[in-house]
Order: structure tokens, then C-alpha cells, then sequence
């Protein structure tokens, strides 16, 4: 597994990629050789294999790659990363912002990688609630710190483009593990965030 974003695609999947949204322009009606369309089914084949290309990364890879001992013991908080996954619902895209944080506990991370974290996890077909819950276990697992908090703030296009089409709704998913299931300290990381 590598954590480094690529953009080198599989010829062999983006070929039978090709041939499946070639087959699904073909389904909705439209003409596959239509000069807007002729190359659609192949930029569409090579932006669904960047856009669940977290199946083939690691959190703990990355968050293992900068660990550094450090005997800081208060809370980091990296705030408003932003968001883009599809869900796996409707393979419509759901975006927003992710707040982490954590109090370590003899060890510290690169802040560059919680962001990374959230990548490896958006990266695939998700629902908000699931996605939540692996960015909080990859970090108290792999940095065993004293707390980890994770807010996610996201819009649903699935919500806003079919269905019941609210456009101004928001959906707010929360995970605290260690010391943020203490009030106090919930309420710290919670203040901070706003």
C-alpha cells in the first residue's frame, strides 16, 4: 500500500471502465459518439479510480511515517480539512470539512498527515457516519494518544439533486474516544471548532 497520491491508472481497468460508461451513456439514451461524449466514458473510468483510490492506501502507513516522540501532552486540533467523497448510496459526491484532534501521548504526528487520514477514508464509497468513526480509530489506534475527537460537517448531494432535493441541509456526524468523552474537554475541542 502507498499513501502518495497518483495519478497512474490500471490500462486494463480503465479500458473495462471505458466499456461500462460507454454502455451506461448508451443506456441513458445518448449518443456515445457525440463530440462532447467521445471521450467521456475514459476521463469518467480515470476520475472513479482517483476518487476511490483509498482502498489501496493506508492510514497507518501515513500516520506512521511521521511519528515523532515529544513529551507535548495538550490538545491539537487540525480544523476545517476539506471533504469530498461519494456515497455509497447513489455514487452521488458528498463534501464538507472534518475537525480532528487529539492530546498526545508521547508522541506527536506531521499535521499533514490527519489530512492525509481523511483522504485515505473519503476515498472510497462511503457514508458520513462510517467515514467518521475510521478517522478516529486509525489515529487513537496508531497513536494510542489520551483522546481523539472528530467532527465531520458535510452536504449530500443525494439529498440535494434527488430524493427529498434539500438544498440548504447540513449533516453534522460526530466520534470522541479517550479524554474527549469527558464534558470538559469535549466542550474545549467543540468551542474551538466553531
Amino acid at each position: 500500500m502507498s499513501y502518495i497520491k497518483k495519478e497512474s491508472y490500471s490500462p486494463e481497468i480503465t479500458s473495462e471502465l471505458t466499456e461500462v460508461y460507454t454502455s451506461i451513456i448508451q443506456k441513458i439514451g445518448e449518443d456515445e459518439t457525440r463530440e462532447g461524449l467521445v471521450k467521456t466514458p475514459e476521463r469518467a473510468a480515470k476520475a472513479i479510480q482517483f476518487l476511490t483510490q483509498g482502498y489501496e492506501q493506508s492510514a497507518e502507513e501515513i500516520l506512521k511515517s511521521a511519528m515523532f516522540k515529544e513529551d507535548y501532552n495538550d490538545m491539537v486540533i487540525v480544523k476545517d480539512i476539506e471533504l469530498y467523497s461519494l456515497c455509497e448510496h447513489h455514487l452521488l459526491p458528498f463534501m464538507g470539512k472534518v475537525h480532528v484532534a487529539y492530546i498526545p501521548n508521547g508522541h506527536i504526528v506531521g499535521l499533514s498527515k490527519i489530512p492525509r487520514v481523511v483522504d485515505v477514508f473519503a476515498r472510497r464509497l462511503q457514508v458520513q457516519e462510517r467515514l467518521t468513526h475510521q478517522i478516529l480509530n486509525s489515529i487513537q489506534q496508531t497513536l494510542q494518544p489520551l483522546g481523539v475527537a472528530v467532527v465531520v460537517e458535510a452536504v449530500h448531494l443525494c439529498m440535494m439533486m434527488r430524493g427529498v432535493q434539500k438544498q440548504n441541509s447540513m449533516t453534522t456526524t460526530s466520534a470522541f474516544a479517550g479524554a474527549f468523552e469527558q464534558v470538559e474537554t469535549r466542550t474545549e475541542f467543540l468551542n474551538l471548532i466553531k
